[in-house]
């Protein structure tokens, strides 16, 4: 179970905040076109691939690969537009789970605490993604070095407000409810399945010590980070879906950046026979 202290303690700002973009993301609904939904799918990628994803994930949490100072500062700037907090805050938080998987309290989202605690509920109770100076100096002094990323971090909020401004000068209200609000709300959904799903449905290729698994219809909603028990085999590797039909998105971005010249010292997998469980092996659900 949780810790009483952290449990008891509700994030009004978050829950608020939460509870404001999802009730737009409804109201969205009924101001649909083909402008707004495509205009949508375009920011969700480049906000949630080519931000969280690739930024967030692959490059400042696993440093999977390596790329100039403004590639990466574009990159963290897109991922912003995510509203999953800033880059310090995001990548401790990843950082933590990875050295705490299903550990009760220090895992700040294992299943093992609850599906919906895994799900939603660490985001409304306890510390969320504010963790104390002392976590932040252990887990990303890389990040408090950064003065851009520090930056970053103290407003990342803003970067949805000056997206809203051309959105609203070329469709209005309706394109700014889809552009914004029900792309938040729904990257955020599809974002904390990776948290609770790929812990508890799936399929798992490696015998970690945690409950990982690859799940493709998280997959498919988040551009390749579904791929979990790829990932928590294999952490650093840039590279999460494997076999051909564990489509990557991310990953093929990553080499798009290569052969630009904008990616290097990618990391990999090792050979994968000697670790790799029976192909179809299902993990029961939890």
């Amino acid at each position: 179970m949780q810790n009483e202290a952290t449990n008891n303690k509700i994030n009004w700002p978050t829950l608020i905040t939460l509870a404001i973009f999802h009730v737009l993301a409804v109201v969205a609904l009924f101001t649909f076109s083909w402008t707004n939904f495509l205009i949508m799918l375009g920011l969700w990628w480049i906000s949630a691939s080519l931000g969280v994803g690739i930024g967030y994930h692959r490059l400042l949490t696993h440093r999977g690969f390596k790329t100039s100072k403004p590639v990466e500062y574009i990159l963290t700037f897109l991922a912003t537009l995510s509203l999953e907090s800033g880059p310090i805050q995001w990548v401790a938080t990843h950082r933590l789970h990875h050295a705490f998987t299903e550990t009760p309290v220090k895992d700040p989202h294992t299943p093992r605490d609850g599906v919906f605690w895994s799900h939603l509920g660490w985001m409304l109770q306890g510390t969320a993604q504010t963790h104390d100076q002392a976590t932040l100096n252990k887990y990303v002094p890389d990040l408090l070095s950064d003065k851009f990323q520090v930056f970053m971090s103290e407003w990342y909020f803003m970067t949805n407000v000056l997206l809203g401004i051309p959105l609203y000068l070329y469709g209005g209200w309706s394109l700014v409810l889809w552009g914004v609000f029900f792309r938040v709300a729904a990257n955020l959904q599809v974002t904390w399945l990776v948290n609770s799903a790929t812990h508890l449905w799936g399929t798992r290729r490696f015998a970690t010590r945690d409950d990982s698994t690859n799940n493709g219809l998280v997959a498919l909603f988040t551009f390749g980070e579904g791929w979990h028990n790829n990932h928590h085999a294999f952490p650093t590797s840039a590279r999460h879906g494997i076999a051909w039909y564990e489509f990557d998105l991310n990953w093929y971005a990553i080499r798009a950046l290569q052969a630009l010249g904008l990616a290097t010292d990618i990391k990999l997998m090792p050979a994968l026979k000697k670790a790799a469980l029976p192909e179809q092996e299902l993990r029961k659900a939890a």
